[in-house]
């Protein structure tokens, strides 16, 4: 099973690391045959992806687990593992893709100028991002939380008042913190790795991102926690070019099949520590399980200051 390494080198945090179509039969139809007649008939791929043969897919290229390059310089994590089904569905093949590394700042623009079709890439849906791209139904569930050395005097969210906060550019972090923290210097890198580094280095006082990376660099960094503080939990979504109501279809539904067929368990396990598995499962999409957005009549959450 392939594991993700989370390696702390001095300051730094490295990143290293099939549709059935049925048709109608009569009821009688019993067996295999029977089983395939009653299968749904899913949305096909818009004819431009599907004459292509190829995906080609926006993920994260240093935010282990859901997007990182591995040791042999591949592209791995949950996200990743999610496009590689797709392009199954699709095409018969996981190899059939083009991953684009989509770094915060750079998702919706990598849609809105038609370098990817898709951007699978730890993308949480804010009301304010769906005015200009589109976004699939939701499929993990994050939440956002605050890395802290063992001894600092930030300990719960109000203390970041007058310090120095690290987080990525574009982020819904770096949007809320400059609205409702006007007094926090917010430190604003290109990746959560270099977000690490400052904090690491002493330049920032904290780390405000994601519990799904925070957790695991949590805990391989003995000299480092997360506080107790929740805050902007919003469901990650796959960004979609506006308007794509094909592509938007056919996402959903093969997100539909794979919640149906409980494929996000295993490739939740093939990348977390087994200690974590449990936490990670439970805010996975699964056949009893399910996540939606904040209704777009309620105001973003991202503008809400607590």
């Amino acid at each position: 099973m392939r594991r993700i390494i989370l390696a702390t080198a001095g300051v730094a945090v490295v990143a290293f690391v099939a549709a059935t179509i049925g048709s109608a039969k009569p009821l009688a139809t019993t067996g295999a045959a029977g089983a395939e007649a009653k299968a749904p008939v899913l949305p096909k791929l818009p004819a431009e992806i599907a004459d292509r043969k190829r995906l080609i897919v926006g993920v994260k290229c240093d935010t282990p687990p859901f997007g990182f390059i591995d040791v042999r310089g591949k592209n791995a994590g949950v996200d990743v593992d999610i496009a590689k089904q797709f392009a199954r569905y699709a095409f018969g093949r996981a190899q059939r893709l083009t991953f684009v590394c989509a770094p915060t700042a750079a998702r919706e623009p990598l849609l809105t100028t038609n370098r990817v079709d898709l951007v699978i890439s730890t993308f949480t849906y804010t009301a304010d991002r769906d005015t200009r791209i589109d976004f699939s139904r939701a499929y993990f569930n994050s939440t956002g939380r605050l890395l802290v050395k063992n001894d600092s005097a930030i300990q719960r969210l109000a203390d970041i008042r007058g310090k120095r906060v690290a987080t990525t550019s574009g982020s819904i972090y770096d949007r809320w913190m400059k609205r409702c923290f006007t007094d926090t210097q917010v430190i604003v890198l290109d990746s959560v790795t270099n977000a690490v580094i400052a904090f690491n280095q002493g330049r920032a006082d904290a780390v405000m991102f994601d519990d799904t990376s925070l957790a695991l660099i949590a805990a391989t960094d003995r000299s480092s926690k997360m506080t107790d503080d929740l805050f902007l939990e919003q469901p990650y979504g796959i960004g979609i070019k506006q308007g794509n109501a094909a592509l938007k279809r056919w996402v959903d539904a093969r997100l539909n099949l794979m919640k149906r067929k409980d494929l996000f368990a295993p490739i939740i396990r093939s990348y977390i520590a087994p200690r974590f598995v449990p936490a990670f499962l439970r805010n996975t999409l699964r056949p009893t399980q399910d996540f939606t957005y904040r209704s777009p009549s309620l105001p973003s959450l991202d503008t809400v200051c607590p």
